[in-house]
């Protein structure tokens, strides 16, 4: 699969800079000391979200804030891949002209972009999950489905950001990209439970792409799989393939201009 090759050479690259991986580790985890555990401190546990084992009762704060940071982490990863990273191989450093002069098709960039930006959303959700894992807050074997997660995570976002970055035309406009990010990651249940809005704004939560992909990793990671991870599941997918389906015809009129 000639995608593979595009896959291989982001691996080659990245062989030298590893490090920035580490990088988006560390945001999360600053975000789970600060918030999850610091602020937790003083909201003590989240009511009727009992992983297995606890009686149905409450769970800590940091243990309900981390599958939501998880779950940033492989949202983030992709996308920053598929827009920041995309847009310098784009309209700088010229890249996919080069790629596109062997028998790689635009299809075949497409794809390979996404599957490296899946996989980099992977690789970092991974490794805050040892995070976590080492401050304790691992309570159900159910949380090595954050894995498969991260993926379908990183899918959808990785090709919505292939769709967006066809649309930038200079470094400015990615401060549309983080006005949707940043309401997103605050609204969408990453540091308190729906509940706490009234019915009309939980309709408008839920829509949230970030919200699904939460309770993607929420719900098995507080040790309740189930029927309910198909609604995410099926969004995420159609999501991603809406995002592929706009981009593919756009990357088209892009590079062969």
């Amino acid at each position: 699969m000639p995608a593979l090759l595009l896959i291989e050479r982001n691996l080659l690259i990245y062989r030298h800079t590893w490090y920035l991986l580490l990088a988006e580790v560390l945001e999360p985890m600053l975000y789970l000391l600060t918030i999850g555990v610091g602020i937790g401190q003083l909201v003590g546990h989240v009511p009727g979200l009992g992983g297995t084992g606890s009686g149905g009762g409450g769970i800590g704060y940091s243990v309900y804030v981390a599958p939501a940071l998880l779950a940033t982490a492989a949202m983030n990863g992709a996308m920053n891949e598929t827009t920041f990273n995309m847009f310098a191989k784009l309209k700088l450093q010229r890249v996919y002209d080069s790629i596109l002069a062997t028998p790689m098709t635009v299809y075949d960039v497409a794809v390979g972009e996404v599957c490296w930006a899946l996989l980099r959303g992977v690789l970092i959700t991974a490794g805050f999950l040892a995070v976590v894992g080492a401050f304790g807050l691992v309570h159900s074997a159910w949380i090595l489905l954050v894995v498969p997660g991260a993926a379908l995570v990183g899918f959808a976002f990785a090709s919505v950001g292939l769709a967006v970055v066809t649309c930038l035309r200079t470094w400015a406009d990615f401060q549309f990209i983080q006005l949707a990010m940043l309401p997103m990651f605050l609204f969408a249940t990453t540091f308190y439970p729906l509940s706490v809005y009234p019915r009309p704004i939980q309709i408008a939560v839920e829509c949230l792409p970030l919200y699904q992909s939460i309770q993607l990793i929420r719900l098995p990671a507080l040790g309740h799989p189930g029927t309910a991870l198909l609604l995410p599941v099926v969004y995420l997918l159609l999501m991603g393939a809406l995002g592929l389906r706009i981009a593919l015809p756009r990357m088209q009129k892009l590079l062969l201009r």
